[in-house]
Protein backbone atom coordinates (compact mmCIF):
# COMPACT_ATOMS: atom_id res chain seq x y z
CA UNK A 1 0.00 0.00 0.00
CA UNK A 2 2.78 2.70 1.16
CA UNK A 3 4.53 1.45 -2.25
CA UNK A 4 1.39 2.35 -4.12
CA UNK A 5 1.06 5.80 -2.87
CA UNK A 6 4.89 6.23 -3.08
CA UNK A 7 4.40 5.28 -6.81
CA UNK A 8 1.64 7.37 -7.15
CA UNK A 9 3.17 10.97 -6.05
CA UNK A 10 6.26 10.16 -8.11
CA UNK A 11 7.03 12.90 -10.92
CA UNK A 12 9.28 14.83 -13.02
CA UNK A 13 10.74 17.69 -12.48
CA UNK A 14 8.75 19.63 -15.30
CA UNK A 15 7.25 22.91 -14.83
CA UNK A 16 3.94 22.50 -17.63
CA UNK A 17 1.82 20.40 -15.03
CA UNK A 18 1.87 24.05 -12.96
CA UNK A 19 -0.21 25.49 -15.25
CA UNK A 20 -2.70 22.53 -16.14
CA UNK A 21 -3.21 22.28 -12.03
CA UNK A 22 -3.30 25.38 -11.11
CA UNK A 23 -6.09 26.28 -14.01
CA UNK A 24 -8.07 22.83 -13.64
CA UNK A 25 -8.06 22.56 -9.93
CA UNK A 26 -10.22 26.63 -10.14
CA UNK A 27 -12.55 24.75 -12.15
CA UNK A 28 -13.13 22.02 -10.85
CA UNK A 29 -13.64 23.29 -7.27
CA UNK A 30 -15.65 25.42 -8.29
CA UNK A 31 -18.05 23.32 -9.70
CA UNK A 32 -17.93 21.08 -7.43
CA UNK A 33 -18.86 24.15 -4.63
CA UNK A 34 -21.72 24.46 -7.04
CA UNK A 35 -22.86 20.98 -6.36
CA UNK A 36 -22.21 20.49 -3.15
CA UNK A 37 -23.03 24.27 -1.25
CA UNK A 38 -24.86 25.47 -3.91
CA UNK A 39 -21.62 28.52 -4.44
CA UNK A 40 -21.26 30.25 -7.46
CA UNK A 41 -24.81 29.97 -8.42
CA UNK A 42 -25.36 27.14 -8.19
CA UNK A 43 -27.83 24.53 -6.95
CA UNK A 44 -26.63 22.30 -4.10
CA UNK A 45 -27.13 19.13 -3.47
CA UNK A 46 -31.02 18.89 -3.29
CA UNK A 47 -31.26 20.50 -6.90
CA UNK A 48 -28.07 18.90 -8.24
CA UNK A 49 -29.84 15.96 -7.85
CA UNK A 50 -33.15 16.97 -8.83
CA UNK A 51 -31.41 17.41 -12.08
CA UNK A 52 -29.31 14.64 -12.21
CA UNK A 53 -32.15 12.17 -11.90
CA UNK A 54 -34.12 13.88 -14.46
CA UNK A 55 -31.62 13.31 -16.97
CA UNK A 56 -31.03 9.26 -16.08
CA UNK A 57 -28.59 9.16 -13.34
CA UNK A 58 -29.88 7.68 -10.50
CA UNK A 59 -29.84 8.17 -7.17
CA UNK A 60 -29.59 11.88 -8.05
CA UNK A 61 -28.59 12.89 -4.76
CA UNK A 62 -25.80 10.36 -4.75
CA UNK A 63 -24.64 11.12 -8.03
CA UNK A 64 -25.10 14.52 -7.02
CA UNK A 65 -22.91 13.98 -3.82
CA UNK A 66 -20.38 11.97 -5.39
CA UNK A 67 -19.83 14.21 -8.64
CA UNK A 68 -19.53 17.43 -6.03
CA UNK A 69 -16.81 15.74 -3.99
CA UNK A 70 -14.75 14.23 -6.76
CA UNK A 71 -14.53 17.58 -7.72
CA UNK A 72 -14.11 19.55 -4.86
CA UNK A 73 -11.54 17.64 -3.41
CA UNK A 74 -9.88 16.62 -6.70
CA UNK A 75 -10.15 20.23 -7.53
CA UNK A 76 -8.04 21.00 -4.47
CA UNK A 77 -5.74 18.44 -4.50
CA UNK A 78 -4.53 19.12 -8.11
CA UNK A 79 -4.46 22.33 -7.09
CA UNK A 80 -2.06 21.65 -4.94
CA UNK A 81 -0.60 18.57 -6.57
CA UNK A 82 -1.10 16.37 -3.53
CA UNK A 83 -2.06 13.25 -5.23
CA UNK A 84 -1.97 14.22 -8.42
CA UNK A 85 -2.70 11.03 -10.16
CA UNK A 86 -5.40 9.63 -8.37
CA UNK A 87 -7.03 12.94 -7.89
CA UNK A 88 -6.96 13.61 -11.46
CA UNK A 89 -8.16 10.19 -12.65
CA UNK A 90 -10.99 10.09 -10.45
CA UNK A 91 -11.46 13.20 -12.57
CA UNK A 92 -10.91 11.89 -15.69
CA UNK A 93 -13.59 9.54 -14.95
CA UNK A 94 -16.30 12.16 -13.59
CA UNK A 95 -15.73 13.82 -17.39
CA UNK A 96 -16.31 10.72 -18.85
CA UNK A 97 -19.84 10.81 -17.12
CA UNK A 98 -20.29 13.78 -17.71
CA UNK A 99 -20.00 13.68 -21.56
CA UNK A 100 -21.74 10.14 -22.38
CA UNK A 101 -24.40 11.02 -20.31
CA UNK A 102 -25.28 14.84 -20.59
CA UNK A 103 -23.14 16.31 -23.00
CA UNK A 104 -22.42 14.22 -25.92
CA UNK A 105 -25.68 13.82 -28.19
CA UNK A 106 -25.56 17.43 -28.02
CA UNK A 107 -22.53 17.93 -30.24
CA UNK A 108 -19.49 19.56 -29.73
CA UNK A 109 -19.76 23.22 -29.06
CA UNK A 110 -20.51 24.50 -25.51
CA UNK A 111 -23.34 27.03 -27.18
CA UNK A 112 -25.48 23.87 -27.72
CA UNK A 113 -24.28 22.18 -23.97
CA UNK A 114 -21.99 19.73 -25.99
CA UNK A 115 -19.38 18.09 -24.79
CA UNK A 116 -16.13 21.05 -25.96
CA UNK A 117 -15.80 21.74 -22.05
CA UNK A 118 -16.09 18.58 -20.16
CA UNK A 119 -13.34 17.24 -23.49
CA UNK A 120 -10.70 19.96 -22.55
CA UNK A 121 -11.47 19.10 -18.64
CA UNK A 122 -11.08 15.64 -19.58
CA UNK A 123 -7.81 15.82 -21.50
CA UNK A 124 -5.96 17.96 -19.13
CA UNK A 125 -7.05 15.21 -16.10
CA UNK A 126 -5.59 12.56 -18.40
CA UNK A 127 -2.87 14.99 -19.03
CA UNK A 128 -2.00 15.07 -15.46
CA UNK A 129 -2.28 11.40 -14.73
CA UNK A 130 0.73 10.81 -17.41
CA UNK A 131 3.55 13.40 -15.80
CA UNK A 132 1.79 13.79 -12.26
CA UNK A 133 2.21 17.06 -10.67
CA UNK A 134 5.19 18.47 -11.60
CA UNK A 135 7.95 20.30 -10.08
CA UNK A 136 5.80 22.22 -8.46
CA UNK A 137 3.67 20.16 -6.50
CA UNK A 138 2.99 18.76 -3.23
CA UNK A 139 3.54 15.47 -4.34
CA UNK A 140 7.03 16.30 -5.98
CA UNK A 141 8.22 18.03 -2.68
CA UNK A 142 7.03 15.03 -0.42
CA UNK A 143 8.33 12.13 -2.53
CA UNK A 144 12.16 13.71 -2.10
CA UNK A 145 11.95 13.47 1.19
CA UNK A 146 10.31 9.91 1.48
CA UNK A 147 12.81 7.98 -1.39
Amino acid sequence: MINTIKQSMKTDESWAPLVLRIAAGIIFFAHGSQKLFGAFGGYGLEGTGQWMASVGLEPGYLMALLAGLAEFLGGIAIFFGLLTRPAALMLSVTMVVAILSVHLGNGLFMANNGYEFGLALLVISLSLVISGGGRWSLDHKLSQGVR
